[in-house]
């Protein structure tokens, strides 16, 4: 277990660009996703504000060169976007030379297109198109997505809520650090769905408006999606080939405080043991945390839990913290990989950003989020925090490789 990880790799689609270098256009302007739902059939348009991906499935399609198929799920496109992009990122000519697998995190699976059989069937059993369910599991995503990158070796599906892919990033870590693998496209996808928006609005935690993380007026989260894949790499396999390293990954944890099927502990236990438990693998002192990616949903619970889980670590030197959520919206399952990727980019580009659509702070809490962008400083290491229902509670970080 002493192999270090390290991320030579990125790629990611999202409301606020469909590659890196948009993204990175897109964070540096403060340029949010979230806005009027455009593209999905729902009946909530002009109600709820979305952070979709501005492209239709046949542009998806088009894009991956997969025009003729039309049994492709939007989680699956979105996905095989992002994780080729990874891949051609860590330029990574043979697939076969090293021991290479996919972990990739959803949880809606194929639903965007399961929706559209039950729409028609369940009107008249003799009508829905069957081609529309085949696939529905969550599984199906990963498989295309292999097959699409090329990758043959390992693969499996991890579906853990809001923290999947952060879960999915550290189990490829782990695979490294144990010898049963040298390396690792690990991340998540997932697209908004009748199923989402819906189920959410019943839990009556959607904003109207643009979610206001950490904003005593906060009202509830936005509803995104997207898909973000990284590639890690042994620490002997990069040696041997010199190319370009990212950062490290240098520790990750999680834990689980099973308070309630939705809500987080009102004490922050979850967030605080998967923080701490970073903190000790990385031997990283919580004063050297340059910058917190929290999981910052907007909605009531979460954000008092994790500030005062964030108040309890680090006590009065909390550091700087946003959420990326104000310009993604809440990506679900591949929230933790879609932030993971932020939190590279913030080390590579020396950047922290503001946490947008922030006025009031909460009067619970003595910290609140930085709200300007800050540029040329310099971010060492980063913590990302990716907490999921049945308080499932994730935290990676992310070092400076010098």
């Amino acid at each position: 277990m002493s192999q270090r990880v390290f991320v030579t790799g990125i790629g990611i689609i999202s409301a606020i660009g469909n590659d890196v270098n948009e993204t990175l256009s897109s964070l540096i302007s403060e340029t949010t996703g979230i806005g009027e739902i455009t593209l999905f059939d729902t009946i909530h348009k002009g109600k709820f504000p979305l952070a979709e991906v501005k492209l239709s499935n046949d542009e998806l399609r088009e894009m991956t060169g997969n025009s003729g198929r039309r049994n492709l799920t939007r989680t699956a496109l979105l996905g095989m976007v992002a994780a080729n992009a990874a891949l051609q990122a860590s330029t990574i000519k043979d697939l076969t030379k090293f021991r290479t697998g996919l972990i990739s995190a959803t949880t809606v699976g194929g639903m965007d297109r399961s929706e559209n059989f039950f729409k028609e069937f369940l009107q008249d059993n003799r009508k829905g198109k069957l081609i529309d369910i085949v696939n529905h599991d969550c599984g199906d995503s990963t498989t295309r997505i292999a097959e699409y990158t090329g990758i043959n070796g390992f693969r499996t599906t991890l579906s853990t809520a809001c923290s999947s892919s952060a879960n999915s990033i550290i189990f490829g870590a782990q695979l490294i650090k144990a010898g049963l693998m040298d390396r690792a496209i690990a991340g998540g996808s997932d697209a908004v769905t009748k199923f989402t928006l819906n189920g959410f609005n019943t839990l009556m935690i959607l904003d109207k408006e643009r979610c206001k993380p950490f904003d005593e007026h906060r009202n509830g989260l936005t509803l995104g999606e997207g898909a973000a894949f990284l590639v890690l790499e042994s620490e002997e396999i990069v040696s041997r080939s010199g190319k370009m390293i990212y950062c490290e990954l240098t520790g990750y944890a999680n834990a689980n405080d099973a308070y309630h099927q939705t809500a987080s502990s009102p004490e922050g236990t979850g967030a605080f043991l998967a923080m701490q438990g970073a903190l000790n693998m990385s031997n990283i002192k919580a004063d050297q945390i340059d910058y917190i990616n929290v999981h910052g949903t907007g909605t009531q619970n979460n954000d008092l839990s994790e500030g005062i889980a964030l108040e309890r670590l680090f006590g009065e030197k909390v550091p700087p913290f946003s959420s990326t959520k104000s310009f993604t919206g809440h990506t679900l399952g591949a929230a933790g990989a879609v932030e993971a990727v932020l939190s590279v980019l913030a080390i590579c580009n020396r950047m922290i950003y503001p946490n947008l659509h922030f006025s009031t702070p909460m009067k619970e809490l003595k910290i609140q989020p930085v709200t300007k962008l800050s540029q040329d400083v310099e971010v060492r290491n980063v913590l990302s925090n990716s907490f999921g229902f049945g308080g499932n509670n994730s935290t990676l970080i992310f070092s400076k490789y010098d």
